[in-house]
């Protein structure tokens, strides 16, 4: 990225206020993204607000424009895979899908025994109703990609681990469509991997939602960003394992821990104040990852939160009629 990404700290994009919003329309507000009910299609605007332990706690110089930005070069990637929901993009923040019927389950498709999964395995749990091989160790690949549904909570709530059989069992998703989710889950990550490799990375987890348009499974939400994903370093990946150490990461992982470490916060009681020098290396990590994924310089082409807000609302304007 050429130039500051301070100069970019009093032009961060929180989203819509009350007032703001163009009468008639639904929105929904997300911790990261407000969406906006325009009939057969959503507005998706990824503002620039970050949250860790369930709380929305500060924006961050950039980084809606390159979440929205690294899912579609993404779905772009994979859309001979799966189709998505990507109907036009609106800006560099927002994009308007096609709306369809969510499946309420999130897929989780993880390559190496770390992170949640890890704590289960190491507590003598199944890990989503799958029982591991004795004897793995902490960050060890999986000889296949092992799949790990989750229910979708509402909001405030944590999703909880579900095996693929519960899923059928419930009726939540039926088994030939359920079939179908796993088998493009596996494809989608088997090319995120590839693709990351070529760049020097691993994909080491990754989440993805998936909805049905007029009978047909689409791939929804983000694909593949640093917020939905887990990478690593490939280089240093196996003196790091064989160390038993931890591995070199890009993630968002760094606010979380200087707010447990510095400020003792996990969550509860007041959100502690972020300093500017935190922000802007929060988004300094967001940009290299973006970088690294794509090998492309990242360029900021909305620096002017009003031109951004205005883009989203002459479409929601057309919409309207």
């Amino acid at each position: 990225m050429r130039g500051s990404i301070g100069e970019y700290l009093d032009k961060t994009f929180s989203g819509f206020s009350e007032s703001e919003i163009p009468a008639g329309v639904t929105v929904i507000k997300g911790k990261v993204r407000d969406i906006f009910d325009l009939g057969d299609e959503l507005l998706i605007v990824t503002t620039d607000r970050i949250s860790a332990f369930d709380r929305v706690l500060a924006t961050i110089p950039c980084k809606g424009e390159v979440l929205n930005t690294l899912s579609v070069y993404w779905f772009g990637k994979t859309d001979d895979i799966v189709p998505n929901h990507i109907a036009k993009v609106v800006s560099p923040r927002a994009v308007a899908v096609k709306k369809c019927e969510v499946l309420p389950v999130e897929v989780v498709v993880r390559g190496y025994l770390t992170g949640s999964a890890w704590r289960d395995y190491e507590a003598g749990r199944a890990v989503s109703g799958i029982d591991l091989p004795a004897g793995m160790r902490f960050n060890q690949a999986f000889s296949k990609p092992l799949l790990t549904p989750s229910t979708k909570a509402e909001k405030g709530v944590h999703d909880e681990p579900i095996s693929s059989e519960e899923i059928v069992a419930r009726g939540l998703v039926d088994q030939d469509l359920w079939k179908r989710v796993e088998d493009t889950a596996r494809a989608l990550f088997t090319r995120g991997s590839e693709l990351a490799a070529e760049r020097g990375l691993i994909l080491v987890d990754t989440k993805y939602e998936f909805g049905l348009l007029n009978g047909e499974l689409i791939l929804v939400d983000e694909v593949h960003t640093p917020d939905s994903s887990r990478y690593w370093f490939r280089d240093a990946y196996e003196e790091l394992f064989a160390a038993g150490e931890k591995q070199r990461k890009i993630d968002k992982e760094y606010l979380r821990q200087w707010l447990m470490e510095e400020k003792g916060f996990m969550g509860n009681g007041e959100i502690p104040h972020i300093p500017d020098e935190i922000r802007v290396e929060v988004a300094r990590r967001y940009i290299q990852a973006y970088e690294l994924i794509t090998g492309s310089e990242f360029e900021a082409e909305s620096g002017d939160v009003d031109s951004e807000k205005q883009a989203v609302l002459s479409y929601i304007g057309k919409a309207q009629g």
